[in-house]
């Protein structure tokens, strides 16, 4: 059974512990993507040694490819994918709002057509619940409706009350004995819905509660509105999860909000273009400057990657698509946003988080220019 305590606290921003029967996770917590049951490029031992403790798989992917029945073989995914930590599930919500084009939506669920092979596939809070069970993730998110942006208020109403009901449905669906079902509130950009969206959840009873249809191509002002307004009124007492944001400073923004918890596939994404992770910015390894560079990445990162190769070397890699080339990339952008939400943690206990991001915000130059 899942536990949650705080040890911190620094204004809104939070620091506790999730303990479950697998493993404690220190918050706030990163997870890394791994959608299919693998973090790609990097096997399980590599992923638990830059300090994850904990990963996200997904029941939409997994569902189709290669199905539970194959997992269930096995025993869980933990057993399947061979990661022995907690592990997160996401409903399928987002990935069946990404198919916008192959989907049709109804009171009972959605019918999309599988972008595996075609076929018709029919996905509702009960088959949701049911995979979730059947892949025994320690984590489990209600199916909902990612609202889509724009919306009006009608419409983003309309998909929050909607999304409600199935959450209804969900949490009447039994589940194994330790799983830990989140509600995830909904609502678009309109502050007043968010609010009922959580309130409603609250009274169905949730161990944990998430903030969706967040950076689904909304102004990051209104992603932010949104964050500072809704994080704070989210249950003390219950972890608070980001879904889907990941960007550093999107990260600080959601801890100062009280956010325990967040995802993202940009990490692992943005290491396979090349896009690598430091504290003063972005290095973008096909640009010429790296050519020559016998630097490391970062001087002081222990990972494989700046322990062992230069700039220069990893360009080459890059640039002829070389295989070892994008593990160590992910290897690197892994270890960094662990490093970053330990110092987050550490910043929170010293009650110097305001500092710490002022000061990591000036230094960090974002993506918007390259580092020499």
């Amino acid at each position: 059974m899942m536990k949650f305590s705080l040890t911190d606290t620094d204004g809104d921003a939070r620091r506790g512990q999730l303990i479950f029967p697998r493993g404690t996770i220190d918050t706030p917590a990163f997870m890394p993507v791994g959608t299919l049951g693998s973090v790609r490029a990097v096997a399980p031992d590599e992923v638990r040694q830059t300090g994850a403790q904990i990963i996200l798989g997904n029941t939409f992917h997994l569902m189709l490819r290669p199905g539970t029945e194959v997992v269930s073989a096995h025993g869980t995914l933990h057993d399947f994918m061979g990661w022995p930590g907690p592990i997160l599930t996401d409903s399928g919500g987002f990935q069946v709002w990404s198919l916008a084009q192959k989907r049709q939506i109804s009171e009972q669920g959605v019918y999309f057509r599988s972008p595996v092979d075609g076929s018709s596939v029919f996905l509702g809070p009960e088959e949701s619940m049911t995979v979730q069970k059947s892949l025994g993730s320690d984590v489990v998110m209600c199916f909902d409706e990612c609202t889509s942006y724009p919306a009006t208020r009608a419409q983003a109403n309309a998909s929050m009350q909607m999304s409600l009901r199935w959450a209804q449905r969900c949490a009447a669906v039994p589940l194994r004995a330790g799983q830990a079902l989140f509600g995830i509130a909904q609502g678009g950009m309109y502050e007043d819905l968010r609010m009922e969206s959580l309130t409603q959840l609250e009274k169905i009873g949730f161990a944990g509660y998430a903030l969706g249809g967040l950076s689904v191509g909304e102004p990051k002002d209104d992603m932010l509105r949104i964050l500072q307004a809704v994080g704070p009124t989210m249950p003390k007492d219950k972890p608070r999860y980001l879904m889907g944001v990941g960007k550093p400073e999107d990260l600080l923004a959601g801890v100062a909000a009280g956010i325990d918890m967040f995802d993202c596939v940009l990490p692992t994404r943005n290491a396979r273009n090349g896009w690598l992770y430091t504290r003063r910015g972005i290095v973008r390894l096909k640009n010429a400057v790296n050519r020559s560079d016998t630097r490391p990445i970062e001087v002081d990162c222990p990972c494989a990657a700046c322990a062992r190769f230069s700039r220069a070397y990893l360009r080459h890699l890059y640039v002829t698509g070389e295989l070892l080339g994008s593990r160590l990339c992910t290897l690197h952008n892994l270890v960094y946003f662990q490093r970053l939400m330990s110092d987050i943690r550490n910043a929170i206990a010293r009650n110097q988080f305001a500092t710490f991001a002022r000061d990591f915000l000036t230094d960090f130059a974002g993506e918007g220019r390259d580092m020499a």
